[in-house]
């Protein structure tokens, strides 16, 4: 298998950390990856060139050459360690994170739709939680779901720690975004994170369906329950004129499909 090959077609996805830190922000000695490179020579079917890439504390490698590094780590608990050594450091514990791609996606329901206005965006997910375990944890808590999927880097195809779950009922997703947080516990992960609705930005105002904005996408969502609607300038300034809906605050989709509410000055 060649480069091309390789990064074309990649099985895992490698983190190291020391101390939890990731690699490269914590050491900067290229004496540490040299080290890296006589571990190399120890492990069969690594290679070198890559096992130097992990200085960006994440390297592409296929499944068979993963596994080689795995069998050289030592276990503690469920967690697995590479012992390093440099000028400066001596058997420093290098933590392996080893990403199968395919845990990024989970369908529970496969005869369900995927609607994406069923869809809420989970923020702060921990890199290791798998779309499984992220998929069984919302169904448990609220029932419905027929997919979760795990947002990773376009290039690096690791982890960036937000997810989406998909519901099959609109019940079901109210009862999320109504939470705004969630408990994500699994094994020794315990940790609260924010439910928002995910904001799409190819939607047409609900209420002209464009005709007051020229044909251009709403680039507002009402997250309030009782809108969860789209709204293009106009139509958002008429509908939440309207007592009790004064207060509501608009969603916009910014970078890495993170929603953000914005301040919506009146006309």
């Amino acid at each position: 298998m060649d480069d091309a090959e390789r990064e074309s077609k990649p099985v895992y996805i490698i983190e190291l950390a020391i101390d939890g830190t990731p690699f490269k922000n914590s050491v900067s000695n290229s004496g540490l990856i040299n080290d890296l490179d006589r571990e190399a020579d120890r492990i069969p079917m690594i290679d070198k060139i890559t096992l130097s890439a992990m200085w960006s504390s994440r390297i592409w490698l296929d499944e068979s050459s993963v596994q080689q590094l795995i069998d050289a780590c030592i276990q503690d608990e469920d967690k697995l360690y590479l012992c390093v050594s440099s000028p400066t450091i001596k058997d420093k514990p290098v933590q392996i994170r080893p990403w199968r791609l395919s845990d990024a996606d989970f369908v529970l329901d496969a005869s369900m739709p995927l609607d994406p206005r069923k869809t809420v965006f989970v923020g702060g997910v921990p890199r290791p939680l798998k779309a499984v375990e992220l998929a069984m944890i919302m169904d448990r808590l609220y029932g419905g779901v027929c997919y979760a999927g795990i947002d990773t880097d376009p290039e690096l195809k690791y982890p960036k720690g937000a997810g989406r779950v998909a519901f099959s009922n609109q019940q079901s997703y109210i009862a999320a975004i109504s939470a705004r947080f969630v408990q994500l516990q699994h094994g020794d992960i315990d940790k609260r994170v924010e439910v928002k609705p995910y904001v799409l930005d190819d939607q047409m105002c609900d209420e002209c369906q464009g005709q007051r904005c020229g044909g251009k996408f709403a680039p507002f969502f009402c997250a309030n329950v009782t809108c969860l609607q789209y709204y293009c300038e106009h139509c958002w300034a008429t509908i939440h004129s309207r007592p009790g809906r004064e207060f509501h605050k608009p969603l916009v989709k910014e970078g890495a499909d993170r929603p953000r509410a914005v301040p919506f000055r009146w006309c």
